[in-house]
């Protein structure tokens, strides 16, 4: 094993046991969005607040499996503060290099990239980030792996 798929996989476990920004957010301002992965039990919530156009706090709660959960923590981090320009492009860029496709470097969140190599897990891995999509949005209907 390479020493950088070691180092992911050490990325992937430490977000897995010590999760970022893992809390639900409260406000009058707060967004928030369900989701879940019913084939592997996978449920996040993820939270936002606005600031202007930047995303200010972006929070999660959930259970499921180590990628999912790892891959909410990462996202978390690497939204904070962006502008929702920005985290639309990153989220496009995530969900293509999960995909197998052409991205641009995704810094931490190349953590992520040996998931593309089981299709079962990508769903794992995207759980946060389409539930994240549907939180700006403010969509209410809950985001679902199997539809």
């Amino acid at each position: 094993m390479s020493s950088l798929t070691d180092l992911y996989q050490e990325v992937i476990l430490d977000h897995n046991k010590r999760p970022q920004n893992f809390r639900v957010l409260t406000g009058e301002a707060v967004h928030s969005a369900a989701g879940d992965n019913p084939l592997c039990g996978d449920k996040v919530t993820v939270y936002l607040r606005r600031e202007g156009d930047r995303l200010a706090e972006v929070t999660f709660q959930g259970t499921g499996c180590a990628i999912s959960q790892a891959s909410a923590s990462l996202m978390t981090e690497a939204v904070q503060g962006k502008t929702e320009e920005e985290v639309q492009r990153l989220l496009t860029a995530f969900i293509h290099a999960m995909k197998g496709e052409e991205a641009p470097d995704l810094g931490k969140l190349e953590a992520l990239a040996g998931v593309r190599d089981y299709p079962m897990r990508v769903k794992c891995a995207t759980l946060a980030w389409h539930t994240l999509h549907a939180a700006l949005e403010e969509e209410d209907a809950p985001v679902s792996t199997e539809e």
